[in-house]
């Protein structure tokens, strides 16, 4: 598979869109102002404790509180709580992280108001972006994410990832962490530092364990809400997670970003330096890629896939809804089963491309075309767990239902991409419909009845839109002539290109506005 990393940088935000064999499969927008970001490490204040939650709201400077649950807490928050009150405190350049003592674990059923008070300073890390009306959600359970393993503060324990299979490897890569890692710090080691040498390993622990103290350092000399660790832009997180043998260019058009992946992949993985390139051509780069193309096709209701058949997204408050449609497939073959199957099995390619794209989270429910065979609908449901193996977000999928629904729950931590470049009409208010022209024209006649035959007001002028203005001056006598000539007074049409297309203001002969 060829995989292109398309990195767009523009004043106000970074594009960055991975392609998959010149497929758009994942599309990131990162605002250059804005903060947040899931993995930030921020020096928060407890603003409220929500006992019938068991949750607190906690400010660190967003403009929504951020929230906190008691199981987001960790089970060594009192070793977390006690070590910021000693970085506080008149001792506070004393403070050896691998000499601190650590509390006993807090239990899994404890109440949060018997931990934290209003007022109270914490450290939090972000677990989740602000979507939406919702602050961010936090977590003290504080973790450092890196090329080979992550970093786990307060813990002992040296975790492998399950999909290193071999015990030989396994025990080589437990026996490097444990030659450099000091107490205190637990550490899980990534599917990415199997077969990696020693240095490499060492080298990504120890910048780990170094970034950890600046942030404590930082906790002695800042006041909350402040921000005590950020996470790495969203291009080089994308690359710490994602960067393999498959990738064959990183293109960018920014000379700042350039240099900074290219030193980014000098230090994790060097042989793949010269993939990096500076684009530097006239047009957009996602232009030049064919990205622009896709990323509008993302935005769309109606997802067109081989043959006729189609796909419907609809999004709620509460849900997201696919509905799967075989268009004019239905017609030309003659059986009914095979015809659903093909199409459910295309379908589902396309579902789990379009969730990973538009990070779509929370339920998810698809509406499968009807099969009356068991055997398929298992077919259908193993093919889709097998098509949303590669998504990196959690998710849970149930088999096809009574209804032949299918349920799928997964996580999200960032905004939906589609949030972020769409807003309600203020025509239609969101229901895709407005006026007709007949019911404009009579809700103008209206008022000219008024402020022509009641008021006597002799000239009126009315500022429209070009659609209402052209229907008004249309034909002959135009709308606007039998008015004049039945109300007894004069009217002049004036476009104006600020209103919306059903939108209209009178003006008196001194251009004020009549109410």
């Amino acid at each position: 598979m060829n995989r292109e990393l398309i990195i767009n940088v523009t004043k106000s935000e970074i594009t960055i869109a991975l392609a998959e064999d010149k497929q758009l499969v994942e599309l990131n927008k990162e605002s250059v102002k804005t903060g947040f970001a899931v993995g930030d490490i921020y020096f928060g204040r407890v603003r409220k404790i929500m006992p019938g939650l068991n949750a607190a709201f906690v400010n660190i400077g967003h403009e929504k509180d951020a929230f906190i649950h008691y199981l987001d807490l960790g089970p060594q928050f009192a070793s977390l709580q006690k070590l910021v009150g000693q970085l506080l405190g008149p001792k506070r350049n004393n403070v050896r992280f691998d000499t601190f003592k650590l509390e006993q674990p807090i239990g899994k059923t404890g109440k949060i108001g018997n931990l934290l008070t209003t007022g109270q300073p914490i450290m939090v890390q972000v677990a989740k972006e602000a979507i939406s009306t919702k602050g961010p959600r936090l977590t003290a359970d504080i973790s450092l994410a890196g090329r080979n393993v992550v970093l786990i503060p307060f813990s002992n324990k040296i975790s492998i990832s399950q999909k290193i299979r071999s015990a030989e490897e396994r025990k080589r890569l437990k026996k490097i962490v444990s030659s450099v890692l000091p107490k205190n710090y637990g550490v899980i080691v990534r599917t990415a530092a199997q077969g990696k040498n020693d240095a490499d390993i060492e080298q990504d622990v120890r910048s780990l364990i170094t970034r950890w103290e600046g942030a404590l350092e930082n906790v002695k000399t800042l006041e909350p809400p402040a921000l005590l660790l950020g996470e790495m832009n969203r291009a080089t997180t994308i690359l710490r997670d994602s960067l393999n043998g498959t990738f064959s260019t990183i293109a960018v058009d920014d000379k700042e970003m350039y240099d900074a992946i290219r030193e980014y992949i000098r230090v994790i993985s060097p042989e793949q330096e010269k993939i990096v390139k500076l684009y530097k051509g006239k047009v957009s780069i996602l232009d030049n890629y064919d990205m622009s193309r896709q990323i509008k096709s993302l935005f769309s209701k109606y997802v067109s896939l081989k043959r006729g058949a189609y796909l419907i997204i609809e999004h709620t408050e509460a849900m997201n809804v696919i509905d799967v449609n075989s268009g004019n497939r239905a017609k030309v073959a003659d059986d009914q089963e095979s015809t659903a199957m093909d199409v459910n099995l295309m379908a589902a390619a396309e579902i789990a491309r379009q969730l990973r794209l538009r990070d779509m989270g929370g339920q998810v429910v698809i509406d499968f075309i009807d099969l009356h065979k068991a055997e398929n609908r298992q077919k259908l449901y193993k093919t889709m767990q097998e098509l949303m193996a590669g998504d990196k977000a959690k998710h849970t999928i149930l088999p096809l239902s009574k209804f032949g629904l299918m349920q799928i729950t997964r996580q999200r931590v960032r905004p939906e991409a589609i949030e972020h470049v769409e807003e309600v009409c203020p025509m239609c208010g969101g229901t895709g419909k407005m006026s007709t022209t007949v019911s404009i024209e009579r809700e103008l006649e209206n008022l000219i009845s008024y402020y022509a035959g009641e008021k006597k007001i002799r000239l009126l002028k009315l500022l429209v839109s070009p659609y209402v203005s052209a229907y008004l001056k249309r034909g002959f006598p135009s709308v606007r002539l039998r008015w004049m000539f039945k109300y007894r007074f004069r009217l002049i049409v004036r476009v104006d290109q600020s209103l919306g297309m059903v939108e209209y203001k009178f003006l008196d002969r001194k251009n004020r506005q009549l109410l």
